[in-house]
């Protein structure tokens, strides 16, 4: 049975990505620092789907934490998931800097060395997915967040180029709103995130799609014609305009 690693899996994106991948036969290691969080979701996907599912507790900003996921990733596994994330004020003049240190190292560092932890033995093997959850922020000046997601999406599309000919694909998804736990975990409760409606994903789309690209090589993935759409008309304004509009939700 296929292995995949999910960090950032006691919620959101991150739970989903294991469902869905479970659902394909997986086998998990699911990795958050929600201990009992992980452990209710792993009770569930034993229940649901008859696979293995290892609790990894982890907080991918402590070294030893990381590293202990590292060593797990270089046993071997044929799926990670870089999911782990969370977001910050737009105000980056107001944000305590050491803030904005932990939001780029978990966003930038662990998701870089959780992917060369798991290389080798993908390579050695000929084949493995790695996936980025980036977001449709990394095409257009959105704060340090967008430039968080900006770096996974430019290294996903260097290293799909780099290892898909070695059987190795490396994918950025990059959704837009997602109905999750993200922005509630920012102190928005619903309905106060200055969101259109007709803006919001989710989940289950977002990783179904997600899952879909991956599976076809490609090195980004938006889900939704309507990001798409955004994304490419960004490509042609100023970033003055950009700006503004990326603005009006959180």
């Amino acid at each position: 049975m296929p292995t995949a690693v999910i960090t950032g899996a006691s919620s959101g994106l991150g739970s989903e990505f294991a469902r869905q991948l479970a659902a394909r036969g997986a086998d998990l290691v699911v990795v958050a620092r929600d201990r009992a969080a992980l452990e209710a979701l792993a009770a569930e996907i034993r229940d649901r789907c008859g696979v293995r599912v290892e609790v990894l507790v982890a907080d991918l900003l402590d070294e030893d934490a990381l590293a202990a996921v590292e060593t797990r990733l270089a046993e071997g596994v044929d799926v990670l998931v870089n999911n782990a994330g969370f977001g910050l004020d737009l105000a980056f003049e107001e944000n305590p800097v050491d803030d904005e240190v932990r939001h780029l190292r978990l966003h930038v560092e662990a998701a870089l060395r959780l992917a060369r932890a798991a290389l080798p033995t993908m390579l050695d093997r000929g084949r493995g997915r790695i996936v980025n959850v980036a977001s449709v922020a990394g095409f257009v000046p959105r704060g340090t967040y967008g430039a968080a997601k900006g770096w996974l999406i430019s290294f996903s599309r260097w290293a799909n180029v780099a290892y898909r000919p070695r059987g190795v694909t490396v994918t950025a998804v990059c959704p837009g709103f997602v109905h999750t736990n993200f922005h509630e975990r920012l102190g928005l409760p619903p309905g106060e995130e200055g969101v259109p409606p007709g803006l919001w994903l989710d989940a289950e789309t977002v990783v179904r799609e997600g899952l879909r690209d991956a599976a076809r090589g490609r090195a980004v993935s938006i889900p939704s014609w309507r990001y798409k759409v955004l994304v490419a008309v960004s490509r042609l304004l100023p970033d003055s305009t950009v700006v503004r509009a990326a603005a009006r939700g959180r």
